[in-house]
C-alpha cells in the first residue's frame, strides 16, 4: 500500500513503524472474513482493511473525529486477521500505533475516560484483591451485570513446598489471584509432579498489557520494566523458562523485545525475556511421559466430553494452535474444539467486554452456542478473561484446562 507521511511522523519513530506496517498491506480483504466485528457489523469500517484505511489517512494528514476513534474502540485486537492475512501485515502493532495517535488528537467524553482511567488503575492495583474479596462476599446481592463480573469465591489449595534443581518462574497476573487463584496454585502442583519447581516473584505484577490496551503505553512499559528488573537475577541464574498461563499476558511478554526496542537500558534484557516466555502448553510435552504414568485413565474418562475454547491470544497472537488439544488428548481426555467459528474471539478482550458490552456478549452468546452443541460437561479454556466472561452465560463450568489435568492428578494419589 502506497503511503505519504504528514510531516509531522516522518522521521518519527511511531511513522517509521506505522509506515512500514501499512507498506505490507495489498488491501485484498482476506482479513474481513475472519474478523468478529465484521462479521457481527457488515460495516467495512469495523473490519482490519478499513481500519487500516482509516490510520493510513490519519498517518498522512487527515484529522480524526470520534467516529474515527470508535471504529478502532470496536476493534477486540484479537488478531485473528495476522492468522488470515497473507502478507504478514502486523495489525496488532499498527493499531497500537493508530490508537495512540488519534487518542492524542480526539479527547474521549468525560464518562469514558473516567471509566478508562478506573480500569487501568483499579484492574492493576494492590486494592483489587480485598474489592473483588468483598464483592464476592456480596455476591448474591449485586446486580446481574455485575455479578458477572465477580466469579463465585475459588479455594486454590495447597502450594506444593519440594524443591526441585529444575525452576521456572512464572507471573501471577493482576487479576487472577484474587479472582481465581487456583490457576496458579494448579500449575504449579502438575509441574511440581513433573520435578519442575514454580517460582513467582512477589515484585512482579500486571504483564503490562491492561495499560498498554487503554492508551497508558508510559504506565504499561512501566509495568514490563518492573517486571524485567524482577525477574533477571532469576534469568542471570540461569532459570528454565518463564511460563505463562494466562495467554493473553503471554503474548505480552512475549513481545517485551519489540515493545521495549527503543529503551536503550531495557531493549536486550527485554529480547531475552521474551526468548525465555513460554505458554504453559508450550512446557507440556516435555511433562507428558510423567502425567501418563500418574494419571488413572479411570478418572480421566470420568470427565467426559469437555468443549475447548482456544483464546485468540494464543491462537492467533502466539500463533500456537492444537496443542492443548493434542496434548490433553494424550493424556486421555475427550477435548473437543466447535465445528464451527473455533477461530472466533469470544468477546472478552481484555476490558473489551466492559468498554463495548452488547459486542461483548453478541459474541459470547454466538460462541457458547457453538460450545453447547458439543453437550460437554465442562468448557475449558487458556486464558481468565475468556474464562469468566464464558461463564457469565454459560449453564456448565468453565475452567482452565491446567485445573482439569491437578484434579485428576490429585485423585490419583
Amino acid at each position: 500500500m502506497q503511503t505519504q507521511l504528514a510531516p509531522e511522523f516522518q522521521n518519527t519513530l511511531i511513522g517509521q513503524e506505522a509506515e512500514a506496517i501499512l507498506r505490507q498491506c495489498v488491501h485484498c480483504g482476506f482479513c474481513t472474513a475472519t474478523c468478529p466485528t465484521y462479521q457481527l457489523m457488515g460495516d467495512e469500517l469495523d473490519g482490519p482493511r478499513g481500519r487500516i484505511y482509516l490510520m493510513k489517512q490519519v498517518f498522512e494528514g487527515a484529522e480524526p473525529t470520534r467516529k474515527t476513534q470508535l471504529h478502532l474502540d470496536r476493534c477486540l485486537t484479537c488478531r485473528n486477521c495476522e492468522s488470515t492475512c497473507p502478507s504478514g501485515v502486523q495489525y496488532g502493532h499498527l493499531v497500537d500505533l493508530g490508537r495512540k495517535v488519534v487518542d492524542a488528537k480526539v479527547q474521549r467524553p468525560l464518562k469514558e475516560r473516567a471509566l478508562r482511567w478506573a480500569l487501568k488503575e483499579g484492574l492493576t492495583s494492590p486494592l483489587f484483591a480485598p474489592a473483588m474479596k468483598l464483592g464476592q462476599s456480596l455476591r448474591g446481592l449485586l446486580p446481574a451485570a455485575l455479578k458477572a463480573k465477580v466469579p463465585a469465591p475459588q479455594n486454590a489449595g495447597a502450594w506444593p513446598q519440594e524443591t526441585h534443581s529444575r525452576k521456572v518462574l512464572m507471573l501471577a497476573g493482576c487479576v487472577q489471584p484474587a479472582m481465581m487463584p487456583n490457576i496458579n496454585s494448579a500449575t504449579a502442583r502438575v509441574l511440581n509432579a513433573c520435578g519442575i519447581q514454580v517460582v513467582v516473584p512477589p515484585s512482579a505484577g500486571c504483564c503490562g498489557a491492561v495499560k498498554f490496551h487503554l492508551n497508558d503505553q508510559v504506565g504499561g512499559l512501566d509495568h514490563m520494566r518492573q517486571n524485567i528488573d524482577a525477574w533477571w537475577p532469576w534469568v542471570e541464574q540461569g532459570i528454565e523458562a518463564i511460563v505463562m498461563n494466562v495467554s493473553g499476558c503471554g503474548v505480552t511478554v512475549k513481545e517485551y523485545g519489540h515493545l521495549l526496542q527503543h529503551d536503550a537500558q531495557y531493549a536486550a534484557k527485554a529480547i531475552r525475556i521474551s526468548e525465555l516466555t513460554r505458554d504453559l502448553s508450550e512446557y507440556l510435552p516435555m511433562c507428558l511421559p510423567e502425567l501418563q504414568k500418574q494419571l488413572k485413565p479411570e478418572l480421566v474418562a470420568q470427565t467426559g466430553v469437555l468443549a475447548y475454547h482456544p483464546p485468540c491470544t494464543l491462537q492467533h497472537g502466539q500463533q500456537l494452535k492444537g496443542g492443548v488439544e493434542s496434548q490433553l488428548g494424550q493424556l486421555g481426555f475427550k477435548l473437543r474444539v466447535a465445528d464451527v467459528e473455533s477461530h472466533l474471539c469470544c468477546g472478552s478482550a481484555g476490558t473489551y467486554s466492559v468498554l463495548q458490552a452488547d459486542t461483548a456478549y453478541a459474541l459470547r452468546d454466538r460462541k457458547l452456542g457453538h460450545l453447547n452443541n458439543l453437550q460437554p460437561t465442562a468448557i475449558l479454556s487458556a486464558n481468565i478473561g475468556c474464562i469468566t466472561h464464558l461463564q457469565s452465560g454459560a449453564d456448565v463450568p468453565v475452567r482452565h484446562w491446567v485445573e482439569l489435568v491437578d484434579e485428576v492428578l490429585s485423585k490419583s494419589h
